[in-house]
């Protein structure tokens, strides 16, 4: 199962993310490779693009990341974006793939 939750801040935009699980056998599922591919570029396009600094861990089936800085409209779009592609995927395999959003205080 891949469990993701995505954080908003008092603002509603989005200050970070976590990925986790896999789908599949490891190494050779779409699903899993298009939840990846979605965190993974998210987080380059916001660190290499916008050269936001973010903190962030990425090991096999584990993704965090999280903004050092405010969350703006150039993150945001990144950022719902990726949220967008998680859900499009989700419809695939509901019973497998759980995404949640955070309201941070």
């Amino acid at each position: 199962m891949i469990e993701i939750k995505v954080y908003r801040n008092s603002q509603g935009r989005i200050s970070g993310y976590d990925v986790r699980g896999h789908h599949g056998e490891y190494g050779s599922d779409i699903v899993c490779a298009g939840i990846s591919s979605l965190a993974q570029t998210a987080l380059k396009g916001v660190g290499q693009h916008l050269h936001r600094e973010v903190d962030y861990r990425v090991a096999s089936g584990d993704l965090h990341a999280r903004l050092k800085g405010v969350p703006d409209e150039l993150t945001d779009a990144i950022l719902e974006t990726m949220l967008i592609g998680f859900y499009d995927i989700q419809e695939y395999d509901p019973d497998e793939i759980s995404i949640s959003v955070v309201q941070e205080v």
